[in-house]
């Protein structure tokens, strides 16, 4: 098999188990992404791997990571290497038998009732056969007439627990094992839970449109509510109904997973149960006011740790940030830019952002004056990476920011400290920053914050950072702290003095990744 260089390739592009650039990444229940033979593979021997970071990793569910594929194809074509193809089956079970040996423990199995049969060479995807059983379902199970229309392009995710379609076809040669889901192990319903799941089971629209107004109705206000309802039962029915073709019905199944996901112990069952991939779809077609509540719930779910990873590698950035751009609702706007600014706390959703091209969009917002105070959040976020400091000096970031604090645009005391904390990120380990900054009259700005009565001690900190960042580059190199400074500023980007100096006097801008 044709080998990887590690060192040369993004660690996010490998496979955890194998090592190798991954040609079909799925990301499975806990959040890691895997090649899709891999998890296959360990499924298949009851088998779940102890990764580097100690974690172990739940195989039950899988879905396709598409964002990770065509982030890994485009980086191929850049590259100019060969795009990746699946490993060979046997190859796999060969290396996971290995680590099974070197991790003989029984702590590391998975159920057998979890476990699915080996997909054959070119057969079609688990999504084909997926699609296929919801197919025959449509057609055979219920009645079109009462029936909510299914989109077929959607993608729809099973765990252990996910109905069985009886006698759907299968186009996949080899037979699926999903379990049939009728909850005779789960905890009894209470009365409230049992009048709404009937209401959402039913065949009739009607009583759709009921049993979610109650659901809404009865997890807007109770804590506990929304604990005791947020259950496989009621989260099963929720992912069928949140994309429905009426608008209603739609409206208010997203509302009630916003009321459900404002509880912590929710945020990372909603995630596992397969919904991100429908709010994403429901954000690009669906009814303005639920895509309001959409955007809603994926800023709620996008506060826990756990899924900041998920939810970006499945590809919510992208329409979060059109929303940002475009919503006619205010409130929709704050939240989408609340809920990039939590996802864009990991590198790799800031990357994904840059790319997206975030940072003129939001330097555009800025310079207009819409959701100042939360862009900037997010502008301090991305300045924290290396693609994001050079897309926001080559978009002219220091200027806008510093004429924002000039003009009084960056209003209350929280939006002038990340304005200058932006500008102060963008100024570490960066030689670029002391022309723009120096072009733009930050020095003035930055010394009338430091000498101000008014104004926290941490923003004058930091505008005080960003003068010697601005004056350290007005003399010549000398002995002392501010010499140590500069010496450690060009160790950072590789360059010797006499390099740097001749890069000045040539025009080439250097910058350092911190």
């Amino acid at each position: 098999m044709p080998q990887n260089n590690p060192g040369e390739t993004p660690t996010e592009f490998l496979c955890p188990i194998t090592g190798f650039l991954m040609s079909d990444p799925v990301v499975v229940a806990s959040g890691q992404t895997f090649e899709r033979i891999s998890v296959q593979v360990c499924r298949n021997l009851g088998f779940a791997p102890k990764l580097h970071d100690g974690s172990q990793p739940d195989l039950s569910t899988v879905i396709p990571n598409l964002a990770m594929k065509s982030t890994i194809l485009s980086w191929c074509n850049r590259k100019k290497v060969e795009h990746p193809r699946p490993p060979d089956y046997a190859y796999v079970e060969g290396v996971v038998r290995a680590r099974m040996d070197k991790e003989p423990g029984t702590g590391n199995r998975v159920a057998r009732s979890e476990i699915l049969p080996p997909v054959a060479e070119n057969s079609p995807s688990d999504y084909d056969s997926v699609m296929g059983a919801i197919r025959a379902r449509s057609r055979n199970s219920i009645s079109s007439s009462t029936s909510l229309p299914l989109h077929h392009h959607r993608p729809v995710t099973y765990s252990s627990s996910s109905e069985i379609f009886a006698g759907a076809e299968n186009p996949n040669p080899i037979q699926s094992s999903f379990s049939t889901s009728d909850y005779s192990s789960f905890p009894p319903m209470s009365e409230e839970e049992e009048e709404i799941y009937n209401k959402l089971r039913s065949a009739n629209t009607v009583d759709h449109e009921q049993g979610l107004i109650l659901l809404r109705k009865t997890t807007r206000s109770s804590e506990s509510s929304r604990i005791s309802l947020c259950t496989e039962r009621l989260l099963s029915l929720l992912r069928s109904l949140i994309v429905s073709r009426y608008n209603i019905v739609q409206t208010n199944a997203a509302a009630s997973l916003v009321n459900l996901s404002l509880e912590k112990p929710n945020k990372l069952k909603i995630v596992r149960s397969g919904f991100v991939p429908l709010l994403i779809d429901v954000l690009k077609s669906g009814s303005t006011e639920a895509q309001e509540h959409v955007i809603g719930a994926l800023f709620s779910l996008a506060v826990e740790e756990e899924n900041k990873m998920v939810i970006g590698v499945l590809g919510a950035v992208e329409p979060l940030l059109h929303a940002l751009r475009s919503s006619e609702s205010e409130r929709a706007r704050q939240d989408a830019a609340l809920a990039l600014y939590h996802l864009s706390l990991i590198p790799n959703n800031r990357t994904r952002l840059v790319r997206a091209g975030a940072v003129p969009i939001m330097l555009s917002m800025l310079r207009s004056g819409e959701s100042a105070s939360r862009i900037l959040l997010l502008l301090c976020n991305l300045a924290a990476c290396s693609e994001g400091k050079g897309a926001m000096l080559d978009g002219n970031a220091v200027a806008i920011l510093v004429g924002k604090l000039r003009e009084g645009g960056a209003d209350s005391e929280a939006a002038r400290e990340n304005c200058v904390g932006a500008l102060l990120t963008l100024s570490v380990g960066n030689m670029r920053f002391r022309g723009l900054a120096s072009e733009a009259g930050a020095e003035a700005i930055m010394t009338d914050i430091v000498e101000s009565e008014g104004g926290s001690e941490r923003l004058k900190e930091k505008a005080g950072k960003i003068l010697q960042a601005i004056r350290g580059g007005e003399r010549e190199f000398g002995e002392g702290a501010e010499a140590r400074e500069w010496n450690r500023m060009l160790e950072a980007s590789g360059l010797s003095r006499s390099q740097f100096q001749g890069g000045q006097k040539e025009g080439f801008a250097y910058s350092s990744q911190f």
